[in-house]
């Protein structure tokens, strides 16, 4: 039959293991066989037209080492990509309606981790082969390879990413939950931070925008090819349940699209420094790589538009069209990922060579000084983090759409509310990417300024705009649609995890309770900041993209959980009375209050070998400009937290109006009875203070 045309109706024939299960089993081989070796061809390729692997002058490590590396590092991104695709299927995308299906994904990941532990640790050895120049047949090699390991930042980067896949290959083969699942994905996410540090991205130019966007890179391209990848041995297995685990595939290579996109034109620019480099060797196969990279983007929107629909109408779409597509795609994915490792194995135009007689400011943060602030410097001077300006630009995508989604169902949402979100997410773009992230990183009152923005003006314009409500009104519920579509009879219905399972699993579970509770949340967000100025933490999100990041996130969502406990409506916490929440709030500003002025009146300088060191020369003294960041707290602090309070009056007016309209509309329909009762009791006191009378006893309940 032609590829795309209907079969007849009719039931389907049961398929016998000989007759299904062999050739389908065949088909998953082919598919991966065709991604490794598409893989293999296009590195080799690459390196081959680079010239990466030729020779060295000196201590040439011999041509296993040169070869073998970037094959070695294409299998081992490979595999990774495999483990985190088949954690995700496991954790949101997978049917889960037959527990034998959810072991076969278990056992794929647990192999696909198995084969990374082995790749990564055969590139580890061929790593510092090629760094060492020594073969790895050497006599001396073993024990050299032990100081590698332990000694330099590389040798133990690679070493963390091997044990990492290890301890992975072990924790796919003991959880299948959900939950479980997602927390061996998160440490894969870490080794692929690890191993954003290495290679290019550990150069000088622009280190920490390289790292943060091949970090992106790795996460969008192991998301995209690995779930694919490991969905494709499962096809035959999951028949009806195809259908939707397709669908929710689509809309993850959707973002991975665009991940990927952004983080490559990042990396591009910064490799790249003029328009005559594209004509390179390098700009030539970056130029193919975006070639493959713009065919892939296109076989995905044809696999979007073209299959996922006919599986949900006909499942006998599982044949030509669906395997056709996805062995072109895994194929093309093969062949970007060995371009990738190829353009990594070759030296950039732009060298990653170290800087030169550096200024105190590059040698104590890495980059140069910014121009002496003023109030137009504030919005003209970037320092852009890919991370979370992507962050900022996906959550106002996502609100709006979850936005139209309501109206087109006719239901209607807060244009205020909208606007607050949109709001809020500019100035959160504004504060981690514009003037105050440039200057926060070299004056402790621009890094207050951004501190209070963070935790005090933002939160309120989120928990106002009320983002979980709309996600809880707007996300499909998994649950409810359990039994539809023509799978629906094949036994237990879907138990997977959505967006909109995970956010009421995470709003609902003890810890998401346990911080949304008021007093703990007041706690955390005055209490965090003490702890974070007063100890090495402090140096830790100055020195460190990730502690910078725990910084963000913390103060962001500590601050949201606060003023949602005050006036917020997304659901969790237990909300007090009106007057205790006004308690709670001048309580939390007179601690703020007073850590304000403990770093007014301070004369001692927080992390002094950072802020003491940068050889400013304009400015006031780095301590005289601790005291304005200890002015900058108590004041900007102090305006949202007004604010905050008039909002809890306000709302505690407005609830006492509602209390009184709902009386009236009581009494109008019921009577005063609260008023005939307290009448009657005056009544009977009075009858009482009357000398011979006796009060009437009430009757006694039957």
């Amino acid at each position: 039959m032609a590829p795309g045309v209907a079969a007849p109706a009719g039931p389907r024939p049961a398929r016998s293991p000989r007759t299904a299960d062999g050739p389908a089993r065949s088909a998953d081989w082919l598919r991966i066989a065709a991604l490794a070796v598409a893989a293999v061809a296009a590195v080799v390729a690459g390196i081959a037209f680079t010239g990466a692997a030729a020779p060295t002058a000196l201590r040439d490590p011999g041509a296993l080492v040169r070869w073998g590396l970037p094959i070695a590092s294409t299998g081992a991104e490979l595999a990774a990509s495999a483990t985190l695709g088949g954690l995700v299927l496991l954790a949101t995308v997978l049917v889960r309606r037959d527990e034998a299906v959810v072991r076969a994904a278990s056992g794929i990941t647990a192999v696909a981790a198995a084969v990374w532990t082995l790749t990564a640790v055969v590139e580890l050895v061929l790593t510092y082969a090629n760094v060492a120049g020594l073969s790895p047949t050497d006599p001396a090699f073993g024990g050299e390879l032990g100081q590698f390991v332990t000694q330099f930042e590389l040798g133990r980067v690679l070493l963390f990413v091997a044990v990492a896949a290890a301890v992975v290959t072990a924790l796919a083969l003991m959880t299948t939950s959900p939950v479980g699942t997602a927390w061996v994905a998160g440490l894969v996410l870490v080794a692929l931070w690890q191993s954003a540090q290495t290679g290019h991205a550990a150069g000088a130019a622009s280190h920490d925008l390289a790292t943060s966007s091949m970090f992106l890179h790795l996460v969008g391209a192991a998301l995209w090819i690995g779930t694919l990848l490991a969905l494709s041995p499962l096809a035959h297995r999951l028949g009806a349940d195809l259908a939707p685990a397709v669908a929710r595939f689509s809309v993850i290579a959707a973002w991975c699209f665009a991940a990927v996109a952004v983080s490559g034109t990042v990396n591009s620019i910064i490799r790249l420094g003029s328009w005559d480099d594209w004509t390179t060797r390098y700009g030539v196969l970056l130029l193919v790589k975006i070639a493959l990279f713009g065919v892939l983007g296109l076989l995905g929107l044809a696999h979007r538009r073209r299959v996922v629909g006919r599986l949900a109408g006909d499942d006998r779409a599982v044949g030509w069209l669906f395997w056709r597509l996805v062995l072109v795609e895994l194929t093309v994915m093969g062949a970007v990922s060995g371009v990738a490792v190829a353009l990594g194995s070759s030296p950039p135009p732009v060298p990653d060579d170290p800087i030169t007689d550096p200024t105190p400011a590059e040698i104590v943060t890495g980059h140069l000084l910014p121009p002496e602030p003023t109030t137009l410097s504030w919005i003209t001077q970037w320092r852009w983090d890919v991370l979370l300006a992507s962050a900022a630009v996906a959550g106002i995508v996502v609100y709006l759409r979850w936005v139209l989604r309501l109206r087109r169902r006719g239901d209607t949402w807060s244009w205020a509310r909208t606007a607050s979100w949109v709001t809020g997410m500019v100035l959160f773009f504004w504060t981690t990417s514009g003037g105050p992230a440039m200057y926060g990183h070299v004056l402790f009152s621009a890094h207050m300024v951004e501190h209070m923005i963070l935790a005090m003006v933002i939160p309120v314009l989120l928990a106002l705009s009320a983002p979980v409500t709309l996600a809880l009104r707007a996300l499909p519920s998994r649950a409810t649609r359990a039994g539809a579509g023509r799978g629906a009879g094949r036994g237990a219905p879907d138990a997977s995890r959505g967006p909109r399972e995970w956010l009421l699993g995470l709003v609902h579970s003890r810890l998401g309770r346990f911080f949304a509770n008021p007093v703990v949340a007041a706690v955390n967000f005055a209490g965090s900041m003490v702890v974070f100025y007063y100890t090495d933490v402090f140096r830790w999100a100055l020195t460190s993209e990730v502690g910078h990041y725990a910084m963000v996130v913390h103060f962001s969502l500590a601050g949201y959980l606060f003023v949602n406990a005050l006036v917020g409506i997304d659901p969790g916490p237990n909300r007090p009375p009106y007057p205790q929440r006004l308690l709670l709030l001048f309580a939390t500003m007179a601690f703020h209050a007073f850590f304000g002025v403990a770093l007014t009146t301070g004369d001692v300088l927080l992390v002094p070998d950072w802020f003491g060191l940068l050889g400013r020369e304009w400015g006031p003294s780095a301590i005289v400009d601790q005291q304005r960041g200890g002015g900058v707290a108590w004041g900007i602090g102090e305006l949202p937290t007004l604010a905050l309070a008039v909002g809890v009056a306000l709302a505690w007016s407005r609830d006492d109006e509602r209390t009184a309209r709902r009386r009236d509309r009581k009494v109008a329909r019921d009577g005063d009875t609260e008023m005939d009762e307290y009448n009657a009791m005056l009544a009977r006191l009075a009858q009482r203070d009357v000398p011979g009378t006796v009060e009437p006893r009430a009757p006694r309940e039957p």
